[in-house]
C-alpha cells in the first residue's frame, strides 16, 4: 500500500537528528547476546543503525580488527583503498577503521574529508592490482541507498568486487568474536596519528580520465544532447562535476545539496526516505526536469545504482538492464565473442530472450553482484546486473573497468545510447517489447513466520507438487541456481510464459515474490496469486 506523503517532501519531524545519531554511535553499547546487535554481513556488508545498537563504533573496531587479521592470513600487503559515502554515521565509522587499519599496519589510501563512491574504489583497486606489484584491496563505509539514519560497512578483496561469503564468513565470526570479548584483541592509535599515517589518494581523476575507455564520451559530445544529472545528495557529486569539467558534455546537475539528512528527498512508497533511484517517489525531484533533458541519471549516495530519467519518465531497472544488454553487445566489437551475460535469479526473462537474439550466453545466478566479480574481472562476462538497478561492464577493449556496481557508467551510457542510435533508452526499450513480447513485472512482500523462512530458505524442488502456473504447465522448479548451482535461498518456478520466485527477508518476518508475465498485468496478478499458494503448500 503506498504511503499518502510518497513522492512528497519529508516532513521536518521525519528527519534524522544527527547530534543524536552521532552520539549514540560513539555511547551505545551492543549486547553480542542480541541477535540483531551483532556484526551481520549481508550480500552489501554490514549495516543497521546505532539508534538500536546494531551500527556503533564497537561494531567498526571489530570488523576493522577482523578485516585487517583476514587482510594478514590471506597476504594482501598492498595497500588498502578506503572510501565513504554521504550518510551521517559514515564519517565516524570512517575514522574508526582508520585507527584500526593503521594500528594493524595497514597501508591505507584515502582521502579524509572527501566522499568516494563504491565504483571508484573498485577502480582503484583494479588499477592498481593491474600494475603487477602487490596486492589491494578496500573497504566502502556506505548503506548504500538505505534511510539516512543508517550506516554501513562492505570489504572488496583483491578481486575488486563485493567480497563472497567465504571471505564475509570469515570477517563475520571473527568480528563477532571480538565484541564477546569485549574489544579487548582490538588495537587502535590515536586519530591523529592515523591521519597522519593516510597515503592521500586521487580517486577521481584517474576514474574520470580513464572514462573513454568504457564510455563513447565524443559520441556523447557531438550529439549535443541534454543531460540531466541527481547525485540524491550522494558521493557522486564531485565526480560528476569533475567528468563535466573534463570532458564537457553539456551535464546539468539538478541538485547539489549534501545533507546528512536528506531533507531534500521526496518519501519513498512506504513514507520512508530512502535514496533508492529506482523508486518512481524517491525519483520525484528528477522527474519534475524530465521534459528540460534529452536523458537525466539519478545515483544512489555510494553511487552503485543508477536511475534513468526520459521525457517518458523513470525507466524500470529490468527495461534498462535489457537496453544495456542488447545495445552493449552489438557496439563492443573489442570484447570477446564468447563473452556472456550475467543476470540474478530475479531479473527480467526479457534478458533471456535478448540474450538469445544476440546469440550470447545468459549466466543466471542467485542475489548478489558477488557472483559476477570473477566472469568481469576475466573478461568472461561483458556485463553483469541486476533487478535492482546495478550494473557494471567491460571497457571497450574488453579489460575491467570495476568489478563492483558501477551507477555512473550506467548514466553515462543511456547518453551514448540517445547519441548514437538516436533513440532514449525508453525508445530503445519500446522495439525490443516490438521483437521479444512486452512483459509485466512485479514484487510483493507476504507475512511469514521465523520457522517458515527457514523451510523456504531450505526447500528442495521436489517440495513443489503444483504441475501449473496461472493456467500453464511448470517448465522448471529450481533451489539452486541454473548459472552456477549456488543455492538461492528460496525458489524458482517456471513457465514458458512467467515465473515467480519467493525469498525470505532477511530482517522481517515476510517473504518476497518477484514474479513476471509476458501475458499481460491480469496474467501477472494471477502468477502472483497462485505462487503465495504454492509457497503456502509447503509451510509448515
Amino acid at each position: 500500500m503506498t504511503h499518502p506523503c510518497a513522492g512528497k517532501r519529508a516532513p521536518l519531524d521525519q528527519l534524522s537528528h544527527i547530534p543524536h545519531l552521532v552520539a549514540a554511535y560513539y555511547e551505545r553499547r551492543p549486547d553480542p547476546a542480541q541477535a540483531g546487535q551483532r556484526v551481520s554481513f549481508g550480500t552489501s556488508g554490514h549495516r543497521g543503525t546505532s539508534l538500536d545498537s546494531s551500527f556503533n563504533e564497537q561494531h567498526i573496531l571489530a570488523v576493522a580488527q577482523a578485516t585487517a587479521e583476514y587482510r594478514t592470513a590471506a597476504g594482501i600487503t598492498g595497500p588498502l583503498y578506503l572510501g565513504a559515502d554521504t550518510h551521517a554515521l559514515s564519517e565516524p565509522a570512517f575514522l574508526t577503521a582508520l585507527r584500526v587499519l593503521v594500528a594493524g599496519g595497514v597501508r591505507v589510501r584515502a582521502t579524509p574529508g572527501q566522499f568516494t563512491p563504491t565504483p571508484l574504489v573498485s577502480h582503484a583497486i583494479l588499477t592498481h592490482n593491474a600494475a603487477g606489484a602487490d596486492t589491494a584491496d578496500g573497504i566502502v563505509i556506505t548503506p548504500s541507498h538505505n534511510p539516512p539514519q543508517d550506516g554501513g560497512f562492505k570489504y572488496n578483496p583483491p578481486s575488486g568486487g563485493p567480497a563472497d561469503t567465504d571471505v564475509t564468513g570469515q570477517i563475520q565470526a571473527r568480528a563477532n568474536e571480538l565484541l564477546e570479548g569485549g574489544l579487548q584483541d582490538v588495537n587502535t592509535v590515536p586519530l591523529d596519528e592515523a591521519l597522519t599515517a593516510v597515503e592521500p589518494f586521487d580517486f577521481i581523476t584517474p576514474y574520470v580520465d580513464t572514462l573513454p575507455e568504457v564510455i563513447d564520451l565524443d559520441a556523447i559530445r557531438a550529439a549535443g544532447i541534454k543531460i540531466g544529472v541527481d547525485p540524491l545528495g550522494g558521493s557522486s557529486l564531485p565526480v560528476w562535476e569533475a567528468i563535466e569539467q573534463r570532458w564537457q558534455l553539456g551535464l546539468h546537475i539538478v541538485n547539489r545539496e549534501i545533507d546528512p539528512r536528506f531533507a531534500f528527498m521526496t518519501l519513498d512508497k512506504d513514507g520512508k526516505i530512502r535514496m533508492d533511484c529506482s523508486s518512481p517517489y524517491a525519483m520525484a525531484g528528477l522527474l519534475d526536469y524530465r521534459s528540460q533533458f534529452d536523458v537525466a541519471i539519478g545515483n544512489d549516495p555510494d553511487a552503485d545504482r543508477h536511475g534513468i530519467v526520459t521525457p517518458q519518465g523513470l525507466m524500470n531497472p529490468n527495461h534498462y538492464l535489457a537496453v544495456m544488454i542488447d545495445y552493449l553487445f552489438q557496439n563492443r566489437p573489442g570484447w570477446r565473442p564468447d563473452a556472456a551475460i550475467g543476470k540474478t535469479l530475479v531479473s527480467s526473462a526479457l534478458i533471456d530472450r535478448v540474450g538469445a537474439g544476440l546469440g550470447r550466453r545468459v549466466v543466471e545466478v542467485p542475489v548478489g553482484f558477488k557472483y559476477f566479480v570473477e566472469g568481469l574481472l576475466d573478461g568472461s562476462f561483458g556485463f553483469g546486473g541486476e533487478e535492482s538497478a546495478g550494473a557494471s561492464f567491460l571497457r571497450m577493449d574488453g579489460r575491467p573497468w570495476s568489478t563492483d556496481k558501477d551507477g555512473i557508467i550506467a548514466g553515462l551510457l543511456a547518453a551514448e545510447i540517445t547519441a548514437r542510435s538516436g533513440k532514449n533508452p525508453a525508445q530503445y526499450f519500446a522495439e525490443l517489447t516490438e521483437r521479444y513480447g512486452e512483459t509485466a513485472y512485479a514484487r510483493k512482500d507476504a507475512p511469514a513466520s521465523a520457522a517458515q523462512k527457514r523451510v523456504l530458505a531450505a526447500l528442495s524442488p521436489e517440495a513443489v507438487q503444483a504441475q501449473t502456473l496461472a493456467g500453464d504447465p511448470i517448465t522448471g522448479r529450481f533451489t539452486r541456481a541454473p548459472g552456477n548451482d549456488q543455492a538461492i535461498g528460496g525458489l524458482k518456478v517456471t513457465t514458458e510464459h512467467a515465473w515467480f520466485a519467493a525469498r525470505p527477508s532477511g530482517t522481517e518476518d515476510i517473504y518476497k515474490i518477484y514474479a513476471e508475465s509476458f501475458r499481460g498485468a491480469t496474467h501477472l496478478q494471477q502468477v502472483l496469486e497462485e505462487a503465495q499458494q504454492v509457497v503456502a503448500s509447503v509451510m509448515p
